[in-house]
């Protein structure tokens, strides 16, 4: 079943139930106060004959029937029974048509003084008059043949009333059920034409403010989002394949020459030499695509865990210098901290201290003094890392792309590198929930501020 047909049978099913409801309310009252009515009716009839038999001396039996015959307000199949205290019989409103009653019926009218019930189809009351010691029954039963037909009448009306309303309402139910899911159908519609050769389409947004404009606008940024998944997808490969090709293309140009005639021995080392820079570069590009690929992959899966980042800084220096001896790194409190927690972040320590461990390479690599400052702060609430160089800085240009993979500012390229390493530390920094910022001229080095929440 369509949402259409499912909206249109459930509002068609709640509209119905009201009206059934509030069509058998009204059916119900009516004949309560229908039936209600009539048996006040009654009870005055039998208590005026009672009335005219007892206390008017000028009325007598005869007189009073044809009274009761002729009254206008006379009812259909109206019967008035008058009973003395042994039930027997003193007055019969009608001679020509048999009257059942049963004695107990009489007994109960004594003991309660008061009843209404049922007599057949007609309704019957019992009432207990008495007067000058005497207790009379009055036994009173008709026909409300005028009542009945005009709740018939109301059955009828309200039967085809609720016919009629709920056929509109089916029929109004599917028709603005059908209306309110048009924009999803064209957002259906505009969706089929998306494919991974034209991410660059998006969904009209219609008003900005409803709900389906907020689905078009979220289906925009997802689009958005696989757009850019896609491009920096494309630039990957192809970045990748020409980093690849150069090392690639050298070593088999050094074999070519190897083979072209007999050769000396040092030019065998020669060759054999760059055949293993060659390789090494090779080896050192494929150990920078595992780790980004590493990265990428298990990146949402790592756990984190209280860390103080002052200690993952301190940990990453410790390292990095005892690999190149010839770096430099002055670490710096910009104000000591109070306690432990202004430094203490949700982090996994050995991503953290890789962090650090490729700004301060970078730093110290593109320094002509293989120098780099460590400034520590705090706030409220984050803490803040900053990596000073004095190197060869870039331009508002490059700034935009470092975070590329394996993208590399032009006064970079003198430099040994692949471009991978600031773009797995701005992944890590985002599973940190932290920012990185990075400020610097050309010529004057760089400033890079790694932003992370504390605890």
């Amino acid at each position: 079943m369509t949402i259409r047909n499912r909206i249109a049978l459930q509002f068609s099913l709640i509209v119905a139930s009201i009206l059934i409801v509030f069509s058998i309310v009204i059916y119900v009252v009516s004949a309560t106060y229908r039936r209600e009515e009539f048996y006040d009716r009654l009870k005055n009839k039998g208590r005026t004959t009672v009335r005219f038999l007892v206390e008017v001396k000028e009325v007598d039996r005869d007189l009073l029937k044809i009274i009761d015959r002729n009254t206008l307000t006379a009812l259909f199949d109206e019967k008035v029974l008058i009973f003395d205290e042994r039930n027997r019989l003193i007055y019969s409103s009608v001679d020509d048509q048999v009257i059942n009653y049963s004695p107990s019926l009489l007994n109960r009218v004594r003991q309660e003084k008061d009843i209404e019930t049922h007599n057949g189809r007609n309704e019957l009351i019992g009432l207990l008059y008495r007067q000058n010691g005497r207790d009379l029954v009055i036994l009173a039963s008709a026909y409300d043949q005028f009542g009945r037909s005009k709740l018939d009448n109301l059955q009828l009306t309200l039967g085809w009333g609720l016919f009629v309303g709920i056929s509109i309402t089916i029929g109004l139910g599917i028709f603005f059920a059908g209306q309110s899911l048009r924009p999803i159908s064209q957002l259906n519609e505009q969706v089929t034409t998306i494919t991974a050769g034209n991410l660059q389409r998006r969904l009209d947004e219609g008003n900005r403010q409803d709900e389906i404009a907020r689905l078009a606008i979220n289906v925009n940024d997802l689009l958005r989002r696989l757009q850019q998944a896609f491009e920096q997808q494309r630039s990957f490969v192809s970045q990748t394949s020409h980093e690849l090709r150069t090392p690639l293309a050298a070593l088999k140009s050094e074999i070519q020459l190897g083979l072209l005639r007999p050769l000396t021995v040092p030019e065998h080392e020669a060759i054999l030499q760059n055949l293993l820079t060659d390789a090494d570069r090779l080896i050192g590009l494929t150990n920078s695509l595992l780790q980004l690929a590493r990265t990428l992959e298990t990146i949402d899966l790592l756990p984190l865990h209280p860390i103080r980042s002052d200690e993952s800084l301190f940990a990453a220096r410790d390292e990095l210098t005892a690999a190149r001896p010839n770096y430099k790194i002055a670490i710096d409190y910009e104000h000591v901290p109070e306690s432990e927690r202004e430094t203490l972040v949700a982090g996994n320590e050995k991503l953290l201290k890789q962090v650090f461990i490729n700004l301060l390479d970078n730093a110290c690599k593109y320094s002509p003094d293989h120098t780099a400052r460590v400034r520590i702060s705090t706030d409220d609430t984050h803490c803040y890392v900053a990596v000073s160089d004095q190197g060869i800085g870039m331009t508002e240009a490059d700034i935009a792309r470092i975070f590329e993979p394996f993208y590399r500012a032009p006064n970079a390229l003198d430099y040994q590198g692949f471009g991978i390493g600031l773009s797995i530390t701005a992944k890590l920094i985002d599973l940190h929930h932290g920012s990185l910022r990075v400020e610097s001229q050309p010529g004057q080095g760089s400033t890079f501020t790694v932003s992370l929440p504390h605890l």
